[in-house]
């Protein structure tokens, strides 16, 4: 008889070594088979608070509503859409309480994998931190920066490369706090047994290009743990020019 998958999420986040404090966020609910990452925005009020906040908030709701999914397989992605509504509303309510905190917000990437008989991995994202897939050695970026960057080269304004070194590259067009009605982003892709998926914030992606991001998967060899630890330890070798969180995410079989 199969028995059946489970996956389970490794994650680590770092301050790294310029910035002051941490203003990223995670969270590894393996038991809901649901994983976050935030990452408070730097320069506004209180990053690290949105962060933390929005990533407390889409726990529980995930932690509440559990159940209900695997009542419901087929509402993956409403489920992970609503994870991002709600802690968006949460953000507005605490501004309202304390008008001081104006301007705070984070970026937010959360994925679920809808219950068997078919994987599929959902991801809504607001900002530009990101979910990554590796298969057979090639990785896929799956989410969409929402940054000024971005903008200009989906119009054709610049290249991919300028976009690398542009001066405005992390200014967010979306992210939560930035808007009551703010919708996420929703990603699907269907995902075997052999796949890895990771979430990062952009102190990763900042220090590592993809090509450096496929080679340290592949050396660790489907071992989520490895590959966690490693692509931190290789952003904070090449400066940890920002705060760095990284989930990996992998499959086993229940015994």
């Amino acid at each position: 008889m199969t028995q059946p998958l489970q996956w389970t999420g490794v994650g680590r986040t770092e301050r790294g070594y310029i910035r002051a404090s941490n203003q990223d966020a995670l969270a590894l609910l393996n038991d809901c088979g649901v994983w976050i990452v935030a990452d408070g925005m730097g320069g506004h009020p209180a990053g690290g608070l949105a962060a933390q906040t929005a990533v407390a908030v889409a726990s529980l709701r995930a932690q509440q509503r559990a159940a209900w999914l695997l009542d419901h397989p087929n509402a993956t992605a409403e489920f992970v859409a609503d994870l991002v509504t709600s802690a968006n509303q949460r953000i507005h309510e605490l501004i309202l309480e304390k008008p001081s905190l104006e301007g705070m917000g984070t970026t937010f990437v959360a994925l679920a994998i809808s219950p068997a008989p078919q994987q599929v991995a959902h991801i809504a994202h607001l900002g530009d931190s990101r979910a990554y897939l590796y298969r057979a050695g090639k990785l896929m970026q799956l989410t969409r920066d929402h940054t000024l960057v971005q903008k200009f080269v989906q119009r054709g304004l610049i290249d991919a490369a300028t976009a690398l070194t542009h001066p405005e590259r992390h200014i967010l067009t979306k992210g939560l706090g930035m808007g009551v009605a703010m919708k996420p982003e929703l990603t699907s892709t269907p995902v075997t047994p052999e796949d890895l998926i990771m979430l990062c914030s952009d102190g990763l992606t900042k220090m590592l290009d993809d090509a450096s991001i496929a080679s340290v998967l592949s050396v660790a060899a489907g071992d989520p743990h490895q590959a966690c630890h490693d692509l931190t330890e290789q952003a904070l070798s090449r400066g940890g020019e920002d705060n760095v969180t990284v989930i990996v995410v992998a499959c086993h079989h229940n015994s």
